[in-house]
């Protein structure tokens, strides 16, 4: 029996049951604007596909499974002998079985490879986020194992492969392999030529190396193999280190704790040590180990982009299906002209970063096939966005958050998730300040670079007098050198929005392209979301990131 005091009413329903990739205006046609014309077809088919399974009940059950039982560490089986395993809920592997199966480790081998690649990591990191590291990471491992073409010719078919085969076993004997990552020591942090991990030649056997020292951060212990940063008589140098060693054995790896983090619950970041038995082989001449791994960082870093601009998304979809679906002070949220503004903000935004990933996913393809132009973009775009879009995470998603009230702040929405989720990336793979410094190494050392930026924007010149008057402030901060550093970060964030302006300016709805530019470059803005100037096509904005569940 149920009684009229507990009758539920004006609750918006679940958000389930669509399409996060076609029901997502800004990535459809995003994605559509760059993909390679001969496979359009099927690979939108491919997207919309993962995009039912992610808007899904069953997929969101296992994304709230995975986060609210984390990984276990077992140190010892019951007899004490040490196993170093890590014990995950069955959700997190079926979420990493689709993952796989939908490429989201490989962009390598087809083609718009890394744009396909980069659409479908956005839709299944809306599921669940922490899974997305060891993706990440394995598709990121790729291009720096080629820099050893024998180890690459063993690895490169297990880490592109569509099979999930988690447990430790012989790489030779599984049908598909994760891989990992381990720079970090607690005296380096980002500075890993820090690093005391010492790497000692192996006599009898070329290449390969025992290693000795202490991680403080090893993403996903439970992978087939990592690319790691050891001192070797030369100098810092990167090694490929496998769990399990070709004849059976498992090399020695000692998972010292699991870290507890803020948020990020259903991924293992691991403390290891490496006690001296632990084999490697090299990957690259001695003393290059930054060179070396340079190519996975800027992978990562562009999945860093993906995964805020998931969040991003899912939480401006989140808010928006709730205000259409709640009434308040006589009529639905989403018709109140505050509430309307805050959310046209909100979703400028995420149209923003999804369409700067989608630029610099192409431009990574283009460059794969032999584009300088499109190589010296990359060098100064990516760090650029991956700090710009990054910082813009957190505080969309608590504005999001703010948009559902009290029911937001209960875990049962999945905003506090989101919430918890949304600093990780401005931390993964280096801050805000590394990637700041970044930007200035690339001005520096790279002319091309910002040659290539100044051409990707001038594309829209004349469309918008404040995008044009932003481009021109970007020219004269460049023109002062003096005291750069300590400006690094206000110059970043110039470079970041000034290309996202000029790529909706070109592509994005007139009523889109003029908001952005009026809140993000014209100087009509205020300091919080909802503060659109007056005269925005809020209504239209809205109704563009409205997910149209059901």
């Amino acid at each position: 029996m149920t009684r009229s005091t507990h009758a539920v009413t004006n609750q918006a329903p679940p958000l389930v049951g669509y399409d996060l990739f076609a029901r997502d205006v800004a990535l459809s046609e995003g994605f559509a604007r760059h993909v390679d014309g001969a496979v359009a077809a099927e690979a939108t088919a491919e997207l919309s596909e993962l995009g039912r399974l992610a808007g899904g009940h069953e997929a969101q059950e296992w994304g709230r499974q995975a986060n609210a039982h984390p990984p276990v560490l077992r140190t010892h089986d019951r007899y004490g002998n040490r196993i170093d395993e890590v014990e995950f809920h069955p959700s997190y592997h079926l979420l990493m079985e689709r993952a796989v199966a939908a490429g989201l480790t490989d962009a390598w081998s087809r083609p718009s490879g890394q744009l396909r690649r980069a659409a479908g990591f956005l839709v299944w990191s809306q599921v669940e986020s922490g899974h997305g590291c060891p993706v990440s990471m394995t598709h990121s491992a790729v291009p720096a194992l080629r820099a050893a073409p024998e180890l690459a010719a063993v690895w490169e078919p297990l880490l592109t492969s569509r099979v999930y085969e988690p447990g430790l076993r012989p790489a030779s004997g599984k049908a598909g392999a994760l891989a990992g990552m381990g720079m970090t020591e607690k005296q380096g942090g980002s500075d890993v030529r820090a690093n005391t991990t010492r790497a000692e030649p192996v006599s009898d056997a070329p290449g390969a190396y025992v290693l000795t020292g202490h991680k403080w951060f090893c993403s996903a212990p439970m992978c087939d193999a990592f690319l790691v940063l050891a001192q070797a008589p030369g100098g810092l140098t990167c090694f490929l280190l496998p769990r399990v060693l070709p004849g059976g054995e498992r090399n020695a790896f000692l998972v010292q704790r699991l870290k507890e983090k803020l948020g990020n619950h259903s991924n293992a970041s691991a403390e290891v040590e490496f006690d001296g038995t632990t084999l490697a082989w090299r990957v690259g001449e001695e003393g290059r180990g930054v060179p070396a791994i340079i190519e996975m960082v800027a992978a990562t870093r562009l999945d860093c982009v993906a995964g805020s601009a998931a969040v991003m998304r899912q939480a401006v979809a989140q808010a928006v299906h709730h205000a259409a679906h709640r009434s308040a002070f006589g009529g639905p949220l989403i018709d109140k002209p505050l509430m309307r503004n805050v959310l046209a903000d909100l979703a400028l935004e995420s149209e923003a970063a999804t369409a700067l990933l989608l630029r610099l996913a192409a431009a990574a393809d283009a460059a794969a096939a032999g584009s300088a132009q499109e190589r010296h973009l990359l060098r100064l775009a990516v760090p650029a966005a991956k700090y710009w879009v990054t910082k813009r995470c957190t505080p969309v998603a608590a504005e999001a958050l703010e948009c559902l009230g009290g029911n937001g702040y209960v875990e049962e929405s999945g905003m506090p998730r989101l919430l918890r989720e949304s600093p990780l990336n401005s931390i993964w793979e280096g801050s805000g300040n590394v990637q700041a410094l970044d930007v200035l190494r690339a001005l520096q050392r790279e002319p091309g670079a910002l040659n290539a930026f100044l051409a990707e924007v001038g594309r829209a010149a004349g469309a918008d007098h404040r995008l044009d008057a932003a481009i021109k402030g970007v020219l004269a901060e460049l023109s002062d050198l003096e005291g750069i550093e300590a400006r690094a970060r206000r110059l970043t964030e110039r470079l970041a929005l000034v290309l996202q302006g000029s790529l909706l300016v070109r592509h994005a709805p007139a009523e889109v392209a003029d908001a952005f530019c009026a809140s993000r470059l014209g100087g009509d803005w205020g300091t919080a979301f909802g503060t659109l100037p007056h005269g925005a096509a809020l209504e239209a904005i809205v109704e563009r990131a409205r997910p149209h569940a059901g």
